[in-house]
């Protein structure tokens, strides 16, 4: 067997493995540096095989892609990771479909037509996991209105370009002329963006966990279609299992939303608010003292009755969502854990699938500051506890806590299993306000209820205040 596929090999199996360790956050970082240390590996082989390694284009590259990943590793915050995996992602569909223009444009006419036909795919999927993650990260950093946008005649118009693609893409395989077929791929690039762009902007921001993973799986997908292309193993072997374990893991996610991967690039997961009411004011926030409705209750007042209910617990869970991100409250709930911890009280974490932008992203943050792990319990571990439970504490967390999703019929959250807080003994929310979230379904938990308070206002705040009573 030639050497280099003897590597090719060996870097393969090292990814794999760096995967496998991954799964555990005791084996994580490992994994981590085993998937770096084989693609550098993969890359170098490459260099060295194909005779390339003096042309200095490529070190000037690699040099300014690890200056970029060094800096993004350091000034990138762990809040803003969603962003960075949706740019990788779109980075990584954006050479996909390079390298396919590339090679297309330099050898159309040498190409079999089964060589252009995949080529030609190569560039298509490239371009929409780009044109979709520019806009993911777009709506994840704020940049864009996070709910589902809807132009019109989006349906006609994405119907319309899955057609131009669709029949494109058999057209190149005919060798008509040069021009023909320079001037087909760029168009099939333009109409491949395109249709990346009307997709996901129908997407709403709490749906945005299972748009990353699908463009994570198409990356994976583009750079295994270049790598039949290009006859490279390597690129085959990663690809297929970057987009094999994207599949898995929005499968995954849409089970725990109970949706469909259609439902949700339709947007027909989150509801758009009324355009008669573009400024619907908050609800009343609920209370157990009984304050007239329209009015809130003390906040002091509140929180010393949240710190004497605290107080008066021995089993507490903490629900932490993406809230807590937004505030950086970990931070201060790591304080308010080892406070409890001291005091003998039994404390876990309620971590639901999509409470964060991605997948993992609160366990992420909460290992960010040393919660140990084992206290980080997954939804369907944690719903049969909520009923033996004294207090909640549910951390800038809304859809995913919300009992509608079990009763309110015909909105976009029905069905979806979420953590069954309203069950335990008493609830403290400490979320900003009390609008609805991603999914723009009001939360019957903030209506009027006796074993319910409510804390408005920032969570790290407001954490940091009860930290000051407990």
């Amino acid at each position: 067997m030639p050497t280099d596929k003897i590597i090719n090999l060996i870097c393969i199996g090292g990814i794999i493995v760096g995967i496998r360790w991954m799964n555990s956050p005791r084996t994580a970082r490992r994994g981590n540096l085993l998937g770096a240390i084989s693609l550098l590996a993969a890359i170098a082989a490459t260099l060295l095989c194909r005779n390339i390694i003096t042309l200095k284009i490529l070190w000037l590259s690699l040099s300014a892609g690890t200056v970029l990943g060094l800096l993004l590793a350091y000034t990138v915050r762990m809040i803003q990771m969603p962003q960075l995996v949706g740019l990788l992602n779109g980075f990584g569909g954006a050479a996909s479909a390079l390298v396919a223009l590339v090679v297309l444009r330099d050898s159309a006419e040498s190409l079999s037509g089964l060589s252009r036909f995949i080529g030609g795919l190569a560039l298509a999927v490239g371009g929409v996991t780009f044109g979709g993650s520019m806009i993911a990260v777009a709506k994840l950093d704020g940049r864009m209105n996070p709910r589902p946008i809807v132009l019109k005649g989006h349906f006609w118009l994405v119907l319309l370009t899955i057609i131009a693609m669709g029949v494109l893409l058999p057209f190149l395989t005919i060798h008509i002329s040069f021009a023909f077929l320079e001037y087909g791929f760029i168009l099939l690039l333009v109409l491949s963006l395109l249709f990346g762009i009307l997709f996901a902007i129908r997407v709403g921001g709490g749906d945005m966990p299972i748009t990353i993973s699908l463009l994570n799986s198409l990356s994976g997908l583009a750079a295994a279609i270049v790598g039949l292309a290009t006859s490279d193993l390597l690129s085959v072997a990663v690809g297929a299992i970057v987009g094999s374990a994207g599949l898995v893991l929005t499968q995954i996610m849409c089970r725990a939303m109970n949706s469909s991967i259609l439902q949700i690039l339709a947007g027909k997961t989150t509801r758009s608010r009324p355009a008669s009411q573009p400024n619907q004011p908050e609800r009343a926030a609920p209370s157990q003292t009984g304050s007239p409705a329209g009015q809130s209750p003390d906040l002091n007042s509140c929180l010393q009755e949240a710190a004497r209910r605290i107080q008066q617990a021995g089993r507490i869970i903490i629900v932490p969502g993406y809230g807590m991100a937004l505030a950086q409250a970990q931070f201060p709930v790591k304080q308010l854990l080892d406070r409890l911890l001291q005091q003998n009280k039994t404390v876990q974490f309620a971590i639901h699938p999509v409470a964060g932008r991605m997948p993992g992203h609160m366990n992420v943050l909460l290992a960010e500051v040393d919660i140990p792990y084992e206290l980080l319990l997954p939804m369907e571990e944690i719903n049969p506890e909520f009923p033996q439970t004294d207090v909640v504490l549910v951390v800038g967390a809304n859809d995913v806590i919300n009992p509608a999703a079990q009763t309110a019929e015909g909105t976009p959250i029905y069905g979806m299993p979420v953590l069954h807080v309203d069950q335990a003994r008493f609830v403290i929310l400490c979320n900003k306000d009390t609008q609805p979230g991603y999914a723009g379904v009001d939360n019957p938990l903030y209506e009027r209820r006796e074993n319910t308070l409510f804390l408005p206002g920032n969570a790290a705040e407001t954490i940091v205040r009860l930290l000051e009573l407990v």
